[in-house]
């Protein structure tokens, strides 16, 4: 989402200068890329570059094509074969030995649900939802591009038949949270990507010390959306984590009284203030987390659980697996701002499910597909 945001925000800059754009979106990929189905740039007249569709080998050609569409007024499909090193067309030697697909869209801004007013009802609720993307690798087929936003029923607006015979798929993708790329039965061989868009992740952190600053500070440039509460007024201020999405000076026993916790909602205990964070701890077991890290050594972590045992609070194995602690990847971390890295680190690995290991040891390939084919 972080990726999506930025675009949708330097839209908004452009088209209020007055600016024409095109949006460049990975459509599919074959074999292997940096980039996977779903990778979005959006490109102005001027050549501004925001998002990126390739770790950089191909942004240079895309912005050639990407201004060719906006001279043109129209979409087109590119084509790189990157496991040519010796790929004349593009005049690289990329060598990421893949194929990649990419749509370059025109962005008309007097189209109602154009391509970006479909990405921007992504931020209108924290819902995972799907945008879906009709693109054909025929030489010369029109491209239908960036087609449906889709959270309910209520919002199949598109009137053509290509786009709601593939609805089936698209109730599938976001009850199994899988994007797909499905082939279409017509005679512009049509392919749609039915991408699974989940919510921006919310870092939600107990504590306002210094360590936290680091924190705050690493999430936001991944796109996470931090709040941060503390009982300390001196502390909790919005000067000191400018950075944080809310900060809020809050009893332990109010600190979820105005936090909306969903499946992409990630706690952290660093308060340094043990019943304190006992206190959140009690009230995190009542909700249902994905992840709750706790700052400090097991004795800390033990005595915890042996207070909550005392009070009659017995924690089953599906609590016990969302609690982790000592906090974070086990990275040699002394300084706060390496703590910070192997709680982000440590974080996303949960959110990917993964263990954090070294890719040294990896013998398959490196990004597990993500898309259904």
């Amino acid at each position: 989402m972080k990726e999506i945001n930025e675009i949708l925000k330097a839209y908004s800059e452009a088209k209020k200068a007055g600016k024409k754009t095109a949006l460049a979106t990975v459509v599919k990929v074959e074999g292997s890329s940096y980039r996977q189905p779903g990778a979005r740039m959006l490109v102005t007249e001027d050549g501004n570059l925001t998002g990126a569709i390739s770790g950089g080998c191909l942004e240079g050609d895309a912005l050639r094509k990407a201004l060719l569409s906006i001279h043109q007024q129209q979409n087109k499909l590119i084509t790189y074969n990157t496991s040519n090193e010796n790929d004349s067309e593009v005049g690289l030697q990329l060598g990421c030995n893949g194929i990649v697909h990419i749509l370059f869209e025109y962005i008309k801004d007097d189209v109602i649900n154009n391509p970006i007013q479909l990405l921007a009802q992504l931020e209108t609720e924290r819902k995972t939802a799907i945008i879906e993307t009709i693109f054909s690798l025929k030489r010369n087929a029109p491209q239908m591009g960036t087609v449906l936003f889709y959270r309910q029923e209520s919002d199949i607006l598109h009137s053509d038949d290509i786009v709601i015979n593939t609805i089936p798929d698209v109730k599938k993708a976001l009850e199994s949270k899988m994007s797909m790329i499905k082939k279409i039965q017509d005679n512009n061989e049509n392919e749609a990507l039915i991408e699974c868009i989940e919510p921006v992740i919310a870092l939600v952190v107990a504590g306002a010390g210094n360590d936290v600053q680091p924190l705050v500070n690493m999430a936001s440039l991944l796109g996470w959306e931090t709040t941060v509460g503390d009982g300390r007024a001196t502390h909790a201020t919005a000067k000191r984590f400018p950075e944080a999405k809310e900060t809020l000076v809050v009893k332990s026993e109010e600190f979820l009284d105005n936090i909306p916790i969903d499946d992409q909602t990630y706690f952290v205990l660093m308060t340094h203030d043990y019943k304190y964070d006992l206190t959140v701890l009690r009230l995190l077991l009542k909700r249902d987390c994905k992840y709750i890290g706790i700052l400090g050594p097991k004795s800390k972590l033990n005595r915890m659980f042996d207070d909550l045992n005392a009070e009659g609070i017995n924690l089953n194995e599906e609590q016990l697996d969302c609690i982790y602690g000592p906090i974070g990847l086990d990275i040699g971390a002394e300084t706060s701002e390496e703590i910070a890295l192997s709680i982000v680190a440590e974080i996303k690995a949960v959110m990917s499910g993964k263990r954090g290991t070294s890719l040294k040891y990896k013998t398959q390939k490196i990004h597990d597909s993500k898309v259904i084919i």
